[in-house]
């Protein structure tokens, strides 16, 4: 027996034919093997064969390719390959990862299923990890420690979360299905989310059922690989950035991809008349397929393709992205439902656009608003020959216009709104959340038929209340998505909505917090109210805590990361408890009562902040500005201080280096004040030799009035005769008799005049005052002249003046 014991244990453990079969099956760990060592010992072995019987195969090169032109080593790779794939998807299978191997659509390529063999040996691996914890005593599947004063949630009953109570029955009341750890689908996208502060550019490279062909910038696929320097960013930054060096297909980027085939989109005359309605199937006998593969969507596109209409829904989440996630795609056909797992198939959604955009195809949806902007942003589809249920609700002028109503009004059911408000991300989704997804489109094609009907009905069998509706449905199909821009006006909106009157200060705080709040959103890819609610900011700017604990005291309960970052938090309180206080309206714009100062004018900007005053002026530059802005701005601009110029400069220092410094502007102005200064000194002592060269030779030609004097000394005056009819009064006898008696007269000689010596005079009188002195010294010269001189003094003594 001590033999045959030590040959099964060589040999492996193999059955061995003189044991108890009991014995094997209460001992063997699996069939064919008696405990782990004795597994592990196996396995060792076979993937040691295996491996060296790999290596021995054909390496790629020139041996491989002569082998492979054998066809009965080619018909031998091909299959062995199909086994190994199939073994591979086995395994994946039975650990619960996507196991598409035997892919022969060739839709995915080489790359596709490396990623595949990469996400499982992860997922394997893991598995593996934790069992090894369990077995050394780590047990990670234990609740986690919560902190001190963590309150589990409690069930919240509202309007929104009760049924509606029936004949007599009591309400009943539900709480929202949710997962507490449930795993973000954002990390096994394979094109990262772009949360960039850049517009949206569509994600379309295929256009099918295209009038107009897709712009070049979208069909080249090698455009980011001539530009590697733009690796390290976002696509759409990188392409960006890219149109903003090139200034080419710029109107390409964000124009609609359908723009023209659904201008010239006319809707089908059989579409304006009476259609049949078709009665809808029960749900119970209506077959409903999962999708999750890449080949059960292409099956699904094929058969849309063939039909003629089918109804579309999807389910959306928000709370924990930024720009949200398309979680589900109902689709209803009038045979069978289709629920599609976007989170699985994100990438590959694409392909529906050959059935969305297909103009024989109608495409029913309910407040289609959103859901066509969801498409472009998550998958790049568009929608052509679009009809809205809505729309026809409101043409019909229904009492209310939700699906809900439309679901009792048309077909009597009573839809379960528990969900609503459903983490859809769940995987795998509850029966209960896959009967509600259905319950949205299983019905919408004889809501479609009926309201059809109605309409034309409606208006007595003429189609242009439903041409109208089409029409409205085609405008919806037009819109594009527009990706959520912060500016530095941003926080304004928000702030209005609030209804406060805010400070300086607590308007400074509200606009750093947003700030805060919507880059590390866009960086953690959460949402706005994740990261920080709206209520909560605006208490955190109303209170402006001085201390961190008073920002926890503001939100309640604390959001995650506002717990990690709120040194972060207090450090933008404090940056606007140093701003002035100031009053401020609730259109934003800062009213010019300043609070803490008693003896203030309105005239006087002297006591305004120069931080105020810096603020004003970079908002009067920018172009787009607000009423109140302009007008205040206004008001300072015509308001000036009368006594500013008696002030003393405020908070101006000049450094005494920068009037020497060429590069400064203190040296260029100083420059420009010296060129004005002498070159005024210039025209001044121009103006002044020509007045003087003037005077100059004005007296060359004149004579003095003692030379004047001395020239008719020995002349005669002669007697000018009087015209005709004048009457010359008769002299006096005295005067005639002495003017008969002859006087004897001597001419003057010209030695005995002497002019007269000024320097002998006491010119003490004149002391302080050569401007007097010079008046008397030209006392006889021409009277222009004189006052040529007195004009050009003026201007030599007014320049010289002190300046005030």
């Amino acid at each position: 027996m001590a033999s045959s014991n030590d040959n099964k244990s060589t040999e492996g453990g193999f059955q061995d034919g003189n044991s108890d079969p009991n014995d094997e099956e209460t001992n063997e760990l699996c069939p064919g093997f008696k405990d782990v060592d004795a597994f592990v010992k196996y396995g060792l072995g076979a993937v040691l064969s295996a491996t060296k019987a790999s290596a021995g195969l054909p390496q790629a090169g020139d041996d491989y390719d002569f082998y492979r032109s054998f066809p009965g080593f080619q018909e031998f790779c091909e299959s062995q390959g199909d086994k190994l794939l199939h073994l591979m998807s086995q395994i994946m299978q039975h650990h619960g990862c996507r196991s598409h191997m035997r892919d022969r659509n060739k839709l995915t390529g080489l790359e596709e299923r490396f990623d595949l063999v990469v996400d499982s040996n992860d997922t394997i691996l893991e598995r593996a990890g934790i069992l090894l914890d369990e077995a050394d005593g780590v047990n990670r599947s234990q609740q986690p420690v919560m902190p001190a004063g963590f309150q589990p949630p409690k069930i919240v009953v509202s309007s929104w979360n009760r049924k509606g109570s029936g004949s007599g029955s009591r309400p009943e009341t539900f709480r929202l299905l949710h997962a507490k750890n449930v795993a973000r689908p954002q990390l096994k996208f394979k094109e990262k989310v772009d949360n960039s502060n850049t517009p949206f550019i569509p994600k379309i490279f295929i256009k099918p059922n295209a009038t107009k062909p897709l712009p070049s910038y979208f069909t080249n696929k090698q455009i980011r690989k001539e530009r590697p320097e733009d690796l390290d960013v976002p696509a759409a930054l990188a392409d960006f950035i890219h149109q903003q060096r090139t200034q080419e297909h710029v109107e390409d980027m964000f124009a609609h991809p359908y723009q023209y085939e659904l201008d010239h989109f006319t809707t089908p005359e059989n579409l304006l008349s009476k259609p049949e309605v078709q009665m809808y199937k029960p749900m119970a006998e209506t077959k409903c397929s999962f999708i999750d593969t890449l080949e059960d969507l292409v099956a699904l596109n094929e058969k849309l393709c063939k039909l003629s209409e089918f109804a579309v829904d999807l389910e959306h989440h928000s709370y924990r992205s930024f720009l949200g996630l398309t979680c589900l795609m109902q689709i209803s056909t009038r045979e069978e439902d289709f629920i599609i797992d976007t989170l699985e198939l994100r990438s590959e959604m694409y392909i529906l656009n050959e059935a969305f955009t297909d103009p024989a195809t109608v495409k029913v949806f309910h407040g289609a608003d959103s859901d066509i902007e969801w498409l472009q942003k998550d998958f790049g589809l568009y929608v052509v020959n679009l009809f809205d249920t809505h729309q026809a609700s409101r043409a019909l002028n229904l009492a209310r216009h939700s699906l809900d109503h439309l679901l009792k009004h048309f077909c009597n059911v009573d839809s379960d709104k528990r969900y609503q408000l459903a983490d859809w991300r769940i995987r795998p989704l509850p029966d209960e959340m896959v009967q509600y997804a259905r319950t949205d489109t299983h019905y919408l094609l004889y809501i479609y038929d009926s309201m059809r009907a109605q309409l034309l009905e409606f208006h007595h069998g003429q189609p242009g209340l439903l041409q109208s509706v089409w029409n409205k449905s085609k405008d919806i199909s037009l819109k594009k998505y527009l990706k959520p821009i912060f500016t530095e006006e941003s926080y304004l909106e928000l702030q209005r909505k609030q209804k406060k009157s805010f400070n300086t200060q607590q308007l400074t705080a509200f606009r750093l917090l947003f700030a805060w709040r919507d880059k590390l959103a866009r960086q953690e890819d959460e949402s706005t109210g994740y990261v920080l609610p709206t209520h909560m900011m605006s208490k955190i700017s109303e209170e402006l805590p001085k201390e961190p604990q008073g920002i926890i005291a503001c939100c309640n309960p604390v959001p995650p990361l506002v717990r990690q970052q709120v040194n972060e938090l207090h450090l933008l309180v404090q940056q606007a408890r140093e701003m002035p206080l100031l009053k401020v309206s609730k259109d934003g714009c800062q009213q010019w009562a300043y609070v803490l100062s008693v003896l203030f004018g309105p005239h006087d900007t002297s006591r305004i902040s120069a931080a105020f005053l810096k603020e004003l002026e970079t908002k009067s530059d920018q172009t787009s500005l607000s009423v109140a802005h302009m007008k205040a701005s206004r008001i300072i601009e015509s308001f000036e201080n009368p006594f500013r110029m008696y002030l003393p400069p405020s908070d101006v220092h000049i450094n005494k280096n920068a009037k020497f410094d060429p590069s400064s502007k203190i040296f260029e102005v100083n420059k420009l004040h010296l060129l004005s200064y002498h070159m005024s000194n210039h025209m001044f002592a121009k103006e002044r030799n020509k007045a003087k060269q003037s005077y100059q030779e004005s007296l060359q030609n004149v004579a003095t009035v003692r030379q004047q004097a001395a020239v008719s000394g020995g002349k005669k005056r002669e007697r000018v005769a009087s015209e005709v009819g004048e009457s010359t009064p008769k002299p006096s006898k005295k005067l005639m008799k002495s003017a008969d008696k002859p006087q004897k007269t001597e001419p003057p000689s010209q030695e005995s005049f002497t002019p007269f010596d000024y320097s002998q005079s006491d010119l003490s009188v004149f002391a302080g005052s050569s401007f007097v002195f010079f008046l008397c010294k030209f006392k006889h010269a021409n009277m222009l002249t004189f006052f040529l001189i007195i004009i050009i003094l003026y201007r030599g003594f007014r320049h010289n003046w002190p300046k005030r």
